[in-house]
């Protein structure tokens, strides 16, 4: 029952977008869209839970001395398995993603996880915390991305709700996932209270 604590730790009480402000970078920088927010969010929920479930069946067999650079090294090869199969199956989104996608690796969320909670528990644990901290991530950048393309472009997820002359390109732009970023966070800590 505890492990599903960790679960909805990821999802709200300790959301790594509105809560702890990790992974700053792609929020920011993918977000333009829900099915970018979406797609890059589900990556690295991906990333999470496999570099989690290896992390935590290795941690007793890592020397001290090695743990930081064994861990990067299996963040790094799911990073490159999904890599591989987003190139394969899904073009238009690696495409849309680029350079975001092999910045997993260096995400502050997944070495701290893997640091944090994979590397002190066991199997079972480390996945449901993975997953959840992975569709936490996911659920903000999809609203971001949502919230973002509907006051920039009148649609979400391909579906014009408006004419797009009347979108705000600066919601599209850099200033407005500032913007918009800092108006969830301050609904995130009100609903919270």
């Amino acid at each position: 029952m505890n492990q599903w604590k960790n679960f909805t730790k990821g999802l709200f009480k300790e959301n790594p977008v509105f809560v702890l402000l990790l992974g700053m970078c792609p929020t920011l920088g993918v977000t333009t869209s829900a099915i970018n927010g979406l797609g890059m969010g589900l990556a690295t929920t991906f990333v999470l839970v496999m570099s989690n479930l290896v992390i935590s069946a290795v941690k007793n067999v890592v020397p001290d001395k090695v743990r930081i650079p064994v861990y990067v090294i299996i963040i790094a090869a799911f990073v490159t398995v999904l890599q591989l199969l987003m190139e394969a199956f899904v073009p238009a989104l690696y495409e849309s993603l680029g350079l975001f996608i092999p910045l997993i690796v260096v995400n502050c969320i997944v070495l701290g996880r893997a640091e944090a909670f994979a590397s002190k528990n066991n199997l079972l644990s480390s996945i449901i915390d993975g997953l959840g901290m992975g569709l936490g991530f996911a659920l903000a950048l999809t609203i971001l991305g949502g919230i973002r393309e509907i006051l920039g472009a009148g649609q979400i997820f391909g579906m014009q709700l408006y004419s797009a002359e009347y979108g705000m390109i600066a919601f599209v732009l850099a200033p407005g996932a500032f913007i918009v970023l800092g108006y969830l966070i301050v609904l995130m800590r009100k609903l919270s209270k």
